[in-house]
């Protein structure tokens, strides 16, 4: 589906930062975005509660007007403004996820450790796992899947940070996460 006029006009008015135009984008595309927020997380099997929801909205918005609306700037209008939403939203969302799950796991609270401390210790192992499984990547691998999967950097922030291509860095992954899957399964039978 192509750019529909009310979408380019509202797009336009935005990028002008003319009154009143943000708020309609807002009103517009709020909807979406809880919803591609509500489907991310349910497809990852995390639940979120109202709050949680209000701050991953607050961030995808936050996110759109950053760098005077650098996000909205890159858009082409080859699709639709709701399909280019869903997609960077969905980003967002699943960057931020991974985030907070990280935060979370490598914490020391004590309302999640055993009366030894055995969960926190299993953090702290698995992060030094990922750390040794990235040991078996070459230099460029190693350092966009921390980008990415530790650090939560987007591609484009990948592509800035290591002058790799950023429509490198997506395949670069998924050759990277192979290796490591073959590494660990190899350590796992050791």
């Amino acid at each position: 589906m192509a750019l529909s006029d009310i979408d380019r006009k509202l797009l336009e008015r935005c990028l002008a930062n003319e009154p009143g135009a943000w708020d309609e984008f807002v009103g517009r595309f709020l909807g979406l975005v809880i919803h591609v927020i509500n489907h991310t997380a349910q497809s990852r099997s995390i639940q979120i509660d109202s709050a949680d929801r209000d701050d991953l909205s607050g961030e995808v918005f936050l996110a759109i007007v950053k760098d005077d609306f650098t996000v909205l700037r890159r858009f082409r209008g080859s699709s639709s403004l709701a399909t280019y939403l869903t997609v960077v939203t969905r980003r967002i969302v699943v960057r931020e996820l991974l985030r907070r799950k990280s935060a979370v796991r490598l914490s020391v609270a004590p309302e999640q450790t055993g009366e030894n401390g055995h969960e926190t210790e299993q953090a702290i192992d698995n992060r030094e796992e990922v750390e040794r499984l990235l040991q078996e990547l070459s230099g460029s691998e190693a350092e966009v899947v921390r980008l990415f999967h530790l650090e939560g950097k987007t591609y484009q922030e990948i592509a800035d940070i290591t002058g790799v291509p950023e429509n490198s860095i997506g395949p670069m992954l998924s050759r990277a996460r192979a290796k490591m899957r073959g590494a660990g399964a190899d350590s796992a039978t050791s």
